[in-house]
């Protein structure tokens, strides 16, 4: 009799799942509480597979042998909730695709940040090097859909710590933890040590001829390194210390080392500008050098990479005030970094769905670099209460157009309009990247 398997949420992912399921000879039923986006719904039509939504069946949902549950779906769900009470297998969409990947390698990227630019350029450089490769998970088509479609020789996955909560098998064979900092809090009980837990899990089921990319300089994971760390081969990235093995940057040059292999490559020529794509740069090479690619192939990808859409994007020079989209930046961490790399006179567009965010230590920052803040948000309380004694110039605004000639006003020839909001942006907008261009347009319009 056929495996009876449930899919909860009908997103990429979901369908994704439902597209392996389908192809492994599951008896395949998606069920989504919202309404389902008009392309994943033909296609689910299309493929003939049975599916409901803007409702859940208890009945047909408690009859699974196992659930996938979408990452966007939380503990606290009432539907979760009786299902673990039930006993019944919860998993995650990149936990089903693993168990059908075959013989196919895996390198697995996640951090509160830096993980989607440090997914691409890893994606970047095995592509260049000549892999049979896809960039799937968090970024692009879900892991299940592409080992369905068109499996590969090796998957670059891009993995929240939502997709991490529900693995029991999933195990990369390069795992890199670009970072850890106080982020989505509300998905884990307002306790950092949750989440900081769920990021852990990358390595839960590594083995010792699998290796681990960490940041040596970031506290959190220094401070949590032992408790978590099993038999993986643990690999540093750092720019306070040379490493026997690893890789680090001195004197502006980065040194990569791997049991006998050695690469050295000048920042000078790293597409991608800043201190934090430096981290980034490094936890790709290094894993670059791990999977066998040949270095002048690695030093060529590091030079091309063309960075991301609203991550630290320059958009335009209008009289003289540069306009730059970091509507990727969600949480305050990535703010930190995109305001660290400013060097002229900045008018900050801050502000969202706070997600918890603690301001405070972006308060030396803010005082030496940011000359006007313009809130973009519906309850931008918390914002005026960090700020308003460092910075003389505060206004609130609701929409990018607004917030873009707010801030114009604000900027004289020689400053640079950085829209970097530290929040989620479900109050105005779709998402972030829906932010971004709106943000983008309104620039051009000006």
């Amino acid at each position: 009799m056929k495996k009876k398997i449930v899919i909860l949420g009908a997103g990429e992912s979901g369908v994704g799942a439902a597209l392996l399921a389908q192809q492994k000879d599951y008896d395949v039923f998606v069920s989504d509480a919202s309404l389902i986006n008009a392309s994943f719904k033909s296609e689910l039509t299309l493929n003939s597979i049975d599916f409901e939504e803007g409702v859940h069946t208890k009945e047909k949902i408690f009859s699974a042998d196992v659930i996938v549950k979408s990452p966007g779906i939380p503990e606290k769900n009432d539907l979760i909730k009786e299902l673990r009470k039930e006993g019944v297998e919860i998993i995650s969409e990149i936990e089903f695709a693993f168990w059908y990947k075959g013989g196919s390698k895996i390198i697995g990227i996640t951090g509160s940040n830096g993980k989607t630019t440090t997914t691409s350029l890893v994606y970047h450089i095995c592509k260049e090097g000549g892999l049979d490769c896809a960039m799937v998970g968090n970024i692009g088509y879900s892991f299940a859909r592409q080992v369905a479609k068109e499996p590969k020789r090796v998957y670059v996955v891009e993995i929240s710590s939502f997709q991490l909560d529900d693995i029991k098998t999933f195990r990369p064979d390069v795992a890199i933890l670009t970072n850890i900092t106080e982020d989505h809090l509300d998905r884990y009980e307002y306790n950092f040590e949750n989440y900081i837990a769920s990021k852990f899990n990358i390595i839960k089921n590594q083995t010792k001829n699998d290796v681990f990319i960490y940041n040596a300089d970031d506290e959190v994971t220094v401070k949590y390194l032992n408790k978590f760390l099993n038999s993986t081969n643990p690999l540093p990235i750092s720019m306070r210390k040379s490493l026997p093995q690893g890789a680090y940057i001195t004197n502006a040059e980065m040194h990569i080392k791997w049991q006998k292999e050695e690469m050295n490559m000048s920042v000078e020529d790293f597409a991608v500008k800043g201190k934090h794509n430096q981290y980034n740069t490094m936890a790709a090479g290094l894993s670059a050098v791990v999977m066998d690619i040949r270095k002048e192939k690695i030093r060529d990808a590091v030079q091309t990479f063309e960075s991301l859409e609203h991550r630290m994007e320059t958009v335009a020079t209008i009289k003289g005030v540069e306009f730059i989209n970091d509507s990727k930046a969600t949480n305050t961490n990535s703010t930190w970094f995109a305001l660290e790399s400013m060097t002229k006179p900045t008018i900050l567009i801050l502000g969202g769905v706070d997600k918890g965010n603690d301001y405070s230590f972006l308060k030396d920052l803010v005082k030496e670099k940011v000359k006007a803040i313009v809130c973009l948000g519906i309850d931008n309380r918390k914002i005026h209460e960090a700020f308003g004694n460092d910075v003389g110039l505060m206004v609130n605004t609701t929409s990018a157009k607004d917030a873009v000639q707010a801030a114009f006003h604000f900027a004289n020839k020689g400053d640079v309009v950085l829209l970097s909001p530290a929040c989620a942006s479900f109050d105005l907008f779709k998402n972030y990247e829906d932010r971004g261009k709106q943000f983008k347009e309104a620039v051009k319009d000006l």
